[in-house]
């Protein structure tokens, strides 16, 4: 029996253990200098992904170094203590789809695979696309770091894919569809600090897809810390969430999306969108868009809290919500502009709108937010005019919100609260020093350590890179955390189906 490459280097390096040899997971590299006969090591790299994604095992990491690639196909799963990665240094494109699918990168049925910091550009369908299927479910996939520009439908599909995380990602200029799609019943996705712009329809998108197989929900997602803007001008919100049950949607920043901003809902998924928690995100609708939260269908029991929920719209408002919807329904701590809407009959347009007060005598809620008007807008924020959605020091939203169910951190992983009452909105006002944690007028280790002990993020380095340097003179140590990843600071935005989408009225 001849060897594979792979299969040689792997039992070179295997153990005599307990009277077992123990094969051991292996690090390889690919170069556009390369050759696919060579063993794959850093002094004698691979040519091809394909043929790195054909020769991994569980365990497995592949490192891509700079410059430009066809996609790959990978079927290989990797195991729950050991995934198979695939990493790529800064420079690294795939400009050619994989010989497979119409995608630049494709997981099939694979599972416990991390994809991290490629670029995708201009691909027929998908950016990266990792897909189970209806009789068996991938699972602990990982998408992070990706850029993925221009392609054909959209940036990030998923699929059939149980404990996912999409995260760090940029996705934008989806020509059909969307910057994030997530679908098919898969349960617990976290998707996280992913900026998405410029894509025709929504900035993430999450469907149950019932027609396609099994329950049709997809029940504990965390959708927190994006930044999601310019999406929409075909349809489908900054956030759609068809068939999304018992889930987060925090955090969150969405400005000048011209459908919906955040929409719960249902069409194709196996239920209404019930039982979330929408908390603490900031929504400025574009003048041309549609509502700041719209919930529909039998959407019941979703929670509404701490959220700042604006338009440039002239007659469209805050919340657009089916009388159905309204069971369960809480909402309160939020800072509004002054319009509602209730539906009774979408076919027969059957409607009733109402101003701030009459929202709250019709509702018996949001007896603690705030309405405001679109000249108060610019008092709210740092710079309105140049999409910094951070708090003025004056804001209504400081201090003002509630506890209750709120994060711990904000937008930037500042802690919450920074003074005395949480902030509503995405971000946390810092009233001193930026980083200042104690707010004893420096930024030293005192900080870090309350940071990191807050965050569980990030390392060192970023944190010194983020708030400035400061000394660590005062602690004896500061230990390094896990690196996790962390949301560089964004404070002035980027001004840069598997099944079908029918995102209808949103």
């Amino acid at each position: 029996m001849r060897l594979s490459t792979s299969g040689m280097l792997r039992l070179c390096v295997a153990v005599w253990s307990c009277g077992l040899v123990s094969l051991q997971a292996a690090e390889f590299f690919v170069s556009t200098t390369g050759n696919n006969s060579n063993s794959g090591t850093s002094n004698a790299p691979w040519r091809t992904l394909q043929y790195a994604a054909n020769e991994v095992s569980s365990g497995d990491r592949v490192v891509v170094l700079p410059g430009n690639y066809t996609g790959f196909n990978l079927t290989t799963s990797g195991s729950i203590n050991q995934p198979i990665e695939f990493f790529a240094q800064p420079g690294v494109n795939i400009t050619q789809q994989n010989a497979t699918t119409n995608d630049g990168i494709n997981l099939e049925g694979a599972s416990h695979v991390v994809i991290d910091g490629f670029n995708v550009a201009n691909m027929g369908r998908a950016g990266v696309r990792s897909v189970g299927s209806e009789d068996e479910f991938a699972s602990h996939v990982t998408i992070r770091n990706v850029t993925a520009s221009n392609n054909g439908v959209w940036g990030i599909f998923t699929g059939y894919v149980d404990d996912l995380l999409i995260e760090n990602n940029k996705t934008s200029g989806s020509v059909d569809e969307h910057g994030i799609y997530v679908s098919n019943s898969g349960d617990r996705p976290v998707i996280r600090n992913n900026v998405s712009w410029n894509n025709t329809r929504a900035g993430i998108h999450m469907n149950g897809d019932a027609n396609l197989g099994n329950d049709g929900i997809i029940s504990n997602a965390l959708v927190s810390g994006n930044i999601i803007f310019n999406n929409g001008t075909a349809g489908g919100s900054g956030i759609n969430m068809d068939g999304v049950q018992d889930s987060r949607i925090e955090n969150n920043l969405l400005f000048n999306n011209f459908a919906s901003g955040i929409s719960l809902y249902q069409i194709d998924g196996g239920g209404g969108a019930s039982g979330n928690v929408v908390i603490n995100n900031t929504v400025h609708q574009a003048a041309n868009g549609r509502w700041a939260l719209n919930i529909q269908d039998e959407s019941i029991n979703n929670t509404v809290l701490n959220n700042i929920l604006i338009t440039d719209h002239s007659f469209r408002g805050a919340i657009d919500i089916s009388d159905e919807a309204l069971t369960g329904f809480t909402s309160d701590y939020n800072i509004m502009i002054g319009r509602f809407n209730v539906t009774y009959d979408e076919e027969q347009g059957i409607e009733d709108s109402f101003n701030f007060a009459g929202w709250q005598d019709f509702t018996d809620q949001d007896v603690h937010s705030i309405a405001v008007s679109p000249s108060a807008y610019a008092e709210l924020f740092v710079n309105l005019a140049a999409d910094n959605y951070q708090l003025s020091a004056t804001s209504l939203a400081r201090d003002s919100g509630t506890s209750q169910l709120a994060p711990l951190n904000d937008l930037l992983e500042n802690m919450r609260p920074m003074g005395a009452s949480v902030d509503r909105g995405a971000y946390e006002y810092i009233a001193s020093l930026l980083g200042d944690y104690d707010a004893d007028g420096d930024v030293d280790g005192r900080d870090f350590l309350a940071w990191q002990q807050n965050t569980s993020v990030g390392t060192l380095a970023t944190w010194q890179a983020a708030y400035g340097g400061g000394s660590l003179t005062a602690i004896v140590a500061v230990p390094e955390p896990g690196t996790l990843g962390f949301k560089a600071l964004f404070c002035f935005a980027v001004t840069f189906r598997f099944g079908c989408c029918r995102t209808k009225r949103f």
